[in-house]
């Protein structure tokens, strides 16, 4: 197909004019009407291209570093890739590495977080997205917004300083450590808490109106039609959005840093205090780390599971959202 180029210094020109010209020297009696794009377009069409190769090298740096120092680590004579996801005794400078003091801790952390986040979360979006009239859904929205750009280390110490002090009021504090798990989690459920309400608020609003209206048609209440019509309809999109607080649960860092605590702990207690990954990742890599010392390429074997847990995490949310996508006309 050969590109015609239409004269604009034509004013008066009508369309069938200029059709019938170019149509009398197209050799295949096709016309492209096909815009040339400027010098400006190819410009920023490029730019954008080269943040894509950018952002991908990137990844592929950071992914390189984390499996190279890992496997620094995990080829040391004191490191067996069995009993780091065996034993539950986390001593670097006794040679303990067991990686399940850490991950308890963060698997408890996430629980209480998601258990805040996600009812609240989604009971706020279908309150949004269904009952909610314009001004009010104009109010609440900028406040949950302020939420998310709170810095998570005002969460921390709002754990530690207002939070801890009621749980040691109702349970005693005698039951409550000063630094707790739970206390953690439940502060970190607020902070995830604007994420997945409006990720789940706008999977409900990309449901049809016409799905409404049918089940109104056939005598279905406001609240039927919320939890039997909407909600299924927009699971694909609620399940990413819990994922992704999941995600973003385990990856948190101040807050646990602050309120959880400073020392590995194997324990499924709540009320005690025990460290997570990422606060043991803060921890360590403050004081004097010798670089190649076993200590320090024990941050990258860690840095790497969190990796494979969030990327297990998205892939799983991807399937998820594949399963249950729903396509409407």
């Amino acid at each position: 197909m050969s590109r015609i180029q239409i004269k604009r210094d034509h004013p008066m020109a009508t369309y069938s004019e200029l059709i019938h010209s170019t149509r009398a020297t197209a050799p295949d009696g096709e016309i492209d009407l096909r815009k040339r794009p400027h010098f400006s377009e190819t410009l920023i069409q490029g730019f954008l291209f080269f943040c894509g190769v950018l952002s991908i090298f990137t990844t592929v740096g950071i992914v390189v570093v984390l499996f190279e120092e890992s496997w620094r680590f995990f080829s040391s004579p004191e490191v067996g890739l069995v009993e780091f996801f065996t034993t539950t005794t986390w001593q670097p400078q006794i040679g303990a590495f067991g990686i399940w003091p850490l991950l308890s801790a963060t698997l408890m952390v996430t629980f209480f977080a998601m258990l805040v986040a996600i009812p609240i979360g989604i009971a706020v979006a279908v309150y949004l997205s269904e009952y909610a009239q314009e001004r009010t859904r104009k109010l609440i929205k900028p406040t949950l917004e302020v939420l998310a750009g709170i810095p998570t280390v005002v969460y921390g110490y709002f754990a530690l300083t207002w939070f801890t002090p009621q749980l040691r009021n109702v349970f005693g504090s005698d039951t409550v450590q000063i630094y707790n798990t739970l206390s953690a989690g439940l502060v970190m459920g607020i902070l995830i808490l604007p994420l997945i309400a409006t990720m789940c608020e706008d999977a409900l609003h990309a449901v049809p109106r016409s799905l409404r209206e049918a089940a109104y048609g056939v005598g279905a209440t406001k609240l039927e039609t919320s939890v039997k019509i909407v909600l299924p309809a927009a699971t694909s999109g609620i399940a990413a959005a819990v994922i992704l607080g999941i995600s973003r649960a385990i990856g948190e860092t101040m807050i646990v840093a602050i309120a959880a605590g400073a020392g590995p702990k194997f324990t499924f207690n709540p009320f005690l205090g025990a460290e997570t990954i990422t606060g043991h990742i803060v921890r360590i890599s403050g004081g004097d780390l010798s670089y190649e010392s076993i200590d320090y390429n024990s941050l990258f074997a860690l840095a790497l599971v969190l990796f494979v847990m969030t990327m297990i995490l998205n892939l799983v949310s991807q399937r998820i959202v594949k399963k249950f996508r729903e396509e409407y006309e």
